[in-house]
């Protein structure tokens, strides 16, 4: 909508000072042409902005003056709370509302404050995803975010780790986690409240049923408990080791000086501690339990004798 331009690109001037026809174009992802009629646009509803000519010209308000149009709209409003994680905001559908209010934001800012701004966004990046493995296919978030704002409830076709693999299920959706770059939602299901991985879901339909979150619950406590919840869970068993200083240091346990420290280590099971207990070479040895001794045992037999040859 042309209003809403016209709107960007007076915040756009009250932002950045002096700017090009060409560069205005290249924000507003309009012609240079349009840029022209807009300006004149403004001149002619009494905004005092001028020309210079020139390599180093441009368009330029009138020293202070300051435009108070600099109401959030509500996707807008939603969108600055994502400020820190652009990338959500793009992939929950935000991307254009994010860019938007955080023009409207700055331009509410005194000039100290917007200066300062801008050095945090020039100094830091938060990068949320981890180093290792490409980035979660989720092509319905934009679906359960659509259905979390409105309040809609949801059948979702779901696969899951155990049998049956994929089911169906009626959800009411109370909240998205971005969680090291994977989304999770956190929603109300016939046995009670629920965590599913957005990229896990393989279908949905949105229901015109309405639903009301329950008086007391919260996100970020659900959150807080569900963690707690899973990393109680995930760590069953438990091992005894020796360790060297490198080996102490790399499972971030004490060191008993310069020697070997003893210590015993929270495990997810057999298996798992296998791997994991592998990767430290010969800063580690498993004492308890057997089983877990033997079967590196038996892994480093196989290595050696592979690699004899």
């Amino acid at each position: 909508m042309r209003a809403t331009r016209l709107v960007t690109l007076l915040l756009l001037l009250q932002n950045r000072g002096r700017m090009t026809a060409g560069q205005l174009a290249q924000e507003l992802e309009v012609s240079v042409r349009t840029v022209y009629r807009d300006v004149e646009a403004l001149g002619a509803a009494g905004i005092p902005l001028y020309g210079e000519a020139g390599h180093a010209g441009g368009y330029r308000l009138v020293d202070g003056y300051r435009t108070r149009l600099t109401g959030l709209t509500a996707d807008e409003a939603q969108a600055a709370f994502l400020a820190a994680l652009p990338g959500a905001a793009a992939e929950l559908g935000l991307g254009e509302a994010l860019a938007a209010a955080e023009l409207k934001l700055r331009a509410a800012l005194p000039a100290e404050l917007r200066a300062h701004a801008g050095r945090i966004r020039e100094r830091f990046l938060l990068d949320a995803p981890g180093w290792y493995g490409d980035a979660d296919r989720t092509p319905h978030l934009s679906a359960v975010a659509g259905a979390l704002w409105e309040r809609r409830a949801l059948v979702l076709r779901y696969r899951r780790w155990r049998a049956p693999e994929e089911i169906e299920r009626r959800v009411e959706p109370y909240g998205l986690v971005l969680k090291a770059g994977r989304w999770y939602l956190v929603a109300a299901a016939p046995t009670g409240i629920r965590t599913y991985r957005v990229d896990q879901i393989l279908g949905l339909r949105t229901l015109d049923e309405e639903f009301t979150v329950p008086d007391g619950f919260a996100l970020g406590a659900y959150w807080t408990g569900y963690l707690a919840d899973f990393r109680a869970r995930l760590h069953t068993g438990e091992a005894l080791v020796r360790l060297t200083p490198e080996g102490a240091r790399r499972l971030g346990v004490p060191a008993a000086g310069e020697g070997w420290t003893q210590a015993r280590i929270p495990i997810e099971s057999v298996a798992h501690a296998h791997g994991e207990f592998l990767r430290l070479g010969a800063d580690i040895e498993v004492l308890e339990p057997l089983e877990l001794r033997a079967r590196i045992a038996e892994t480093v037999r196989t290595l050696a004798a592979r690699y004899a040859t």
